[in-house]
């Protein structure tokens, strides 16, 4: 059996006492997020005598906002499995949040001194609004799948139990904890999960997200998830654009079925591998009620529970313990038959029909863009694109993790068959090739990214030997640009993790089809709202 990439032995584990000797500091918030008025408690472990503290806003024009300086620090006691459990450290500083203080992500950053060097790490709030203000849109930070693979402590939802090595998933995964380095804050330029160049005759697969966390002192998923690699990128292009961001975390989602009202649009962006029932329910209402749904990311796939301070995804069905009670709520991908919940429904399209594409083995020498399919359609007003046309190449804006509908052709346009749950009025607009998983042509010689035997087991998981026509022999498939109605609102679902990349080095279609989408949907519920007041 082939040796996953991001399994490779080395690499970064964080959590005290790993190396003995080095400098640790670490820190985390109490919650993902505040209301003004409300008191952030700062948890600090450290083997510093002191460090200094600095809260700052971060995006197009970070702002520092709160300094400490000569903090007494702190050993925090550690739970072996804090991944799972939390680190249960005690509070180090609190304050409150200032009503003054604008809805965004804040960094909370931790300094040291060791030898001469300053040592920081980092962790993160989200301040929200409690009106919407005249926000533009309001971006849901994808909490979840961070959770998913946030491996400080030494393990995620993926790999790691129990000592930081190997593929054994925890399928707890602790709110309480640090996030890992390089999912909050990295250098410009850091490796993304997909490779630019194509690879000649012979290749053998490389990972550079992989390489650059082992060579610089990251986390091996820091281009998996989160802030740094794609909501930051996308923040400072909406801000740079003179759009109004307001800010919430799929945790909010979950937990208050208001959290989007008064807003025109939501916004997602990146990897939203991860959501529980509730965050679903609250996101087609808001589409239902008269919302615009912005898409800009992809691989929708697993349900979680959210259980206190805990999120939980078992993924295979049988091992989840309330399969017997409440199969609907079982932790597993979403178009498994005992949800009865398809991906597509919620979000037009679904991660079983491609997912992967420039992400190690997968489909290497595409073209990294999407080829244009309905150039007519609203989204692409302005674009210049012709049907065929292809976009984001180069930057591979079709890349790393997709989704897509099962699908057919006539006279030349793409159509979904509707077999997976896709919406009837679904628009395919355009596609990009994507497959399940990467076949292993080196014989267990060079680690791969993503096994194409491990997605016909979860197939298999779900269906047995008898899957559906749709999903037997599933290997190939399509990342897709879709859009749909869902009740008085609207989906647009640009399908890919990677679109951000485009904004990150300002590509004039990716830009300007985004700018599309986000000024359409703040205009439509503010004509909305005149007319019913």
């Amino acid at each position: 059996m082939s040796e996953y990439a991001w399994s490779v032995s080395g690499g970064l584990v964080e959590r005290p006492g790993i190396s003995p000797g080095e400098p640790e500091i670490w820190v985390y918030a109490d919650k993902f997020s505040y209301f003004a008025g409300e008191t952030v408690s700062i948890r600090v472990h450290t083997t510093a005598d002191e460090y200094d503290l600095e809260v700052v806003r971060d995006g197009a024009r970070p702002q520092s906002i709160v300094k400490y300086l000569g903090l007494p620090g702190k050993q925090q006691s550690t739970p072996d499995n804090a991944y799972a459990v939390g680190c249960d450290w005690s509070e180090s500083v609190a304050f409150t949040v200032a009503p003054n203080w604008a809805s965004g992500m804040y960094l909370i950053v931790v300094r040291m001194r060791h030898e001469g060097v300053v040592v920081e790490r980092e962790g993160f709030f989200i301040v929200k609004a409690r009106e919407a203000d005249h926000a533009d849109f309001v971006l849901i930070h994808t909490t979840s799948t961070m959770l998913a693979y946030n491996d400080w402590g030494g393990a995620n939802q993926y790999r790691g139990v129990p000592d930081g090595s190997g593929d054994v998933a925890t399928p707890i995964s602790s709110t309480q904890r640090p996030i890992a380095r390089g999912m909050l804050r990295k250098p410009e330029g850091a490796a993304r999960n997909t490779h630019t160049d194509t690879p000649g005759v012979r290749w053998i697969p490389r990972h550079p997200p992989y390489e650059w966390a082992w060579v610089n002192g990251y986390s091996r998923h820091h281009a998996d998830a989160f802030w740094a690699t794609y909501e930051r990128p996308f923040t400072v292009w909406a801000e740079e654009q003179a759009f109004l961001v307001h800010h919430v975390t799929q945790h909010d989602l979950h937990e208050d079925p208001s959290v989007l009202q008064g807003y025109s649009c939501a916004v997602i962006v990146g990897h939203d591998e991860c959501w529980s029932w509730e965050m679903r329910d609250r996101i087609d209402a808001f589409v239902e009620g008269g919302g615009g749904l912005a898409r800009f990311g992809g691989n929708f796939l697993w349900q979680v529970r959210i259980e206190g301070d805990t999120q939980v995804c078992y993924k295979n069905p049988f091992e989840d313990p309330i399969r017997e009670v409440d199969p609907t709520r079982v932790t597993t991908a979403w178009d498994a038959p005992e949800i009865s919940r398809p991906g597509a429904w919620t979000m037009g399209s679904t991660a079983t029909a491609g997912v992967y594409s420039r992400y190690g083995a997968t489909t290497p020498r595409s073209s990294g863009g999407f080829t244009v399919y309905r150039p007519d359609h609203w989204a692409l007003n302005g674009t210049d694109l012709y049907y065929g046309d292809n976009f984001g190449n180069s930057l591979c804006i079709a890349g790393f993790a997709m989704d897509g509908v099962d699908y057919t052709f006539r006279k030349g346009l793409p159509y979904a068959t509707g077999v997976d749950g896709a919406p009837e009025d679904l628009e395919i607009i355009a596609m990009a090739p994507a497959v399940s998983g990467s076949r292993d042509k080196w014989n267990g010689t060079s680690p791969i990214g993503a096994s194409l035997a491990d997605a016909r087991g979860i197939v298999e998981w779900f269906y047995g030997s008898e899957p559906p026509e749709h999903l037997r022999d599933l290997e190939y498939g399509s990342g897709m640009v879709t859009c749909h109605r869902r009740g008085r609102g609207t989906v647009f679902n640009a399908g890919s993790t990677e679109w951000v990349n485009g904004l990150i080095n300002h590509d004039p279609f990716t830009e300007r089809i985004t700018a599309n989408v986000l000024n359409l949907f703040a205009a439509q519920l503010s004509n909305f709202n005149v007319k019913n007041n």
